[in-house]
């Protein structure tokens, strides 16, 4: 049985039946059916056979997947920081995917204002560069001016590309479901879920208002950062479909000259940027989750942009609070309180053996602990984790792999400006200011009049309260319940066990006085013997098989 194939997503059946096929998953294209999509020819063959161990496989998987477009680029990039999901090999493969396509014509990106913004591009900006800074798979920047002299970036969606990505995404449900239904794999890792999120996260970054609420919130909450810069969004230029916002003079960091790295302080802005991300994770539950070079420039007055700020993570507080243990555990090598902790944020699947993965979560901590202090990456750390919780039956929450990466990324970043950045230093070294924040946080006019309220209720029902519990007491009404013995079942074992001893001893009596009227002679006699005595014991036998078998069918059974 397989799935239902529905014409107008052939091509993409076809493309997915394809990429399976050569990853060695040809079982997986027939149990969903969809050899019936691929030519003759190809689905008579098997491609890589499965667990085939070449190693360059992993190198072709993020070429096979810019090929087949925009949808499984961001799906790739996403499957990079599921690391508890695929070998390291294929995700360190798929870190390396890059989102650069060939930019759409001007005529298309003209069009786009215009039906967006409801003017002509002349009428709303005085300068407007055809050529675009930089082309992505789902749009393009261009560098323009306003009427009033401001210079802003504006980015512009790729024409029908987000029927094009709902359309993929339908296909991939489709597929995902019955995985999730029929095989083992799918039942483990619940790809329908993950496929889900993947589309709610496609679904806000092809929103750019979505994205100009992003910018406004992060510059709202990192205003405290002096060398921090995130660009203001213009509102009034701002569709779904265009972003408006302020142009940052600058450049990648990956594109800075080592002799303009000599010219900046860059140990004070590593630490800015590190501390300003502990910041979002442990404080404001809502981070930056693509932090790559790419997206981090530095600025012609030596501070820090982040720019594309399109893929976003959010925390809930219970969470921030198991991250903020996690982080300090790592950075002072605890790894068995880093298992633990990780343990607490999953979920327990079927198979999982707790001390062959404490063992080894253990062991990656120490690992890296004991290496030269300047080659602790905390990213890396969490992702080896996740991925070793993953091998031994655990399902990590995906904001912890979304973590890891980003975190791993930062690491990266923060190399690139000061080559002797210590993670794990300014993890201790920013700890104390952390929970000083989220102390303040909590202590809050919001919180603080909440908790008011709550107290107002206490206090208003308390009085009632208290002399109904002394009412009840005073009647004897209070009743205690224990759960540790089922009381019920207990007495009718009791019952049952005394049953069948006062059984036994009927039978024995009905034995024993059988055999003593077997002594009297009487005139009414079976099979020679006295009829009376033979009576009884065909009667005992009888209560003897009937007990065995109740014994036999129902206790065993229970």
């Amino acid at each position: 049985m397989g799935i239902s194939l529905k014409p107008k997503h052939v091509a993409r059946y076809r493309d997915l039946a394809a990429l399976l096929m050569k990853y060695g998953r040809s079982d997986a294209v027939r149990q969903a059916g969809l050899e019936q999509a691929l030519p003759d020819s190809a689905a008579d063959r098997d491609g890589a056979a499965a667990g085939d161990p070449r190693d360059d496989l992993s190198d072709e998987l993020a070429s096979d997947l810019e090929r087949l477009g925009p949808t499984y680029v961001k799906l790739g990039q996403l499957l990079a920081s599921r690391a508890d999901f695929l070998p390291a090999s294929y995700t360190e493969a798929l870190e390396r995917l890059q989102d650069k396509v060939e930019p759409f014509p001007y005529a298309d990106v003209e069009e786009t204002i215009e039906r967006e913004l409801g003017v002509r591009i002349s009428k709303a900006f005085s300068e407007f560069d055809p050529e675009p800074l930089a082309a992505a798979s789902l749009g393009q920047v261009h560098r323009a001016r306003l009427r009033d002299g401001r210079a802003v970036a504006v980015k512009v969606q790729r024409p029908n590309i987000r029927e094009r990505i709902l359309a993929d995404l339908e296909a991939l449900n489709e597929v995902a479901q019955f995985a999730d239904e029929h095989t083992d794999a799918g039942r483990r890792m619940a790809f329908a879920p993950m496929l889900e999120e993947f589309r709610q996260s496609m679904m806000r970054e092809l929103d750019y208002i979505q994205e100009a609420r992003n910018l406004s919130v992060f510059a709202r909450n990192l205003r405290e950062f002096e060398l921090i810069v995130v660009p203001e969004p213009v509102d009034d230029y701002t569709t779904s479909c265009v972003l408006t916002m302020e142009y940052v003079r600058g450049r990648k960091v990956t594109a800075v000259s080592p002799l303009r790295l000599l010219e900046i302080d860059g140990a004070a802005l590593g630490d800015e940027l590190f501390r300003a991300y502990l910041k979002q994770i442990l404080v404001d539950g809502v981070f930056h989750a693509d932090p790559h070079a790419g997206n981090v420039f530095l600025t012609e007055d030596n501070r820090i942009a982040l720019i594309d700020l399109g893929m976003v993570g959010h925390l809930a507080p219970g969470l921030q609070d198991q991250l903020i243990k996690m982080l300090l555990a790592i950075s002072e090598g605890r790894g068995e309180e880093v298992a633990e902790i990780v343990l607490e944020t999953g979920t327990r699947l079927d198979g999982f053996n707790e001390k062959a993965y404490t063992r080894a979560v253990a062991r990656i901590v120490a690992r890296h602990f004991d290496a030269a202090i300047e080659q602790i990456d905390i990213g890396r750390i969490i992702i080896e984790v996740t991925r070793t919780a993953g091998e031994n039956g655990v399902r990590i929450p995906p904001e912890l792999t979304m973590l890891g990466k980003t975190l791993l990324n930062l690491d990266q970043v923060s190399r690139i400006l000061d080559p002797g950045f210590r993670p794990s230093d300014a993890i201790q070294r920013h700890a104390a200011e952390i929970m000083r924040q989220r102390m303040m946080r909590a202590m809050s006019p919001t919180n603080l009049m909440a908790n008011a309220l709550e107290m107002g209720q206490l206090v208003q029902h308390l009085p009632a309260r208290v002399n109904k519990l002394l009412e009840r007491l005073v009647n004897n009404e209070i009743e205690v319940r224990v759960n540790a013995i089922d009381e019920a079942e207990l007495i009718t074992g009791i019952q049952k066990v005394a049953n069948r001893i006062t059984t036994g001893l009927i039978l024995a009596a009905l034995i024993i006085g059988a055999a003593m009227l077997m002594q009297v002679e009487t005139s009414w006699t079976i099979l020679g013997y006295p009829g009376l005595a033979m009576l009884f014991f065909l009667i005992a036998g009888l209560g003897g098989i009937v007990l065995v078998l109740d014994i036999f069918l129902t206790d065993r059974k229970n």
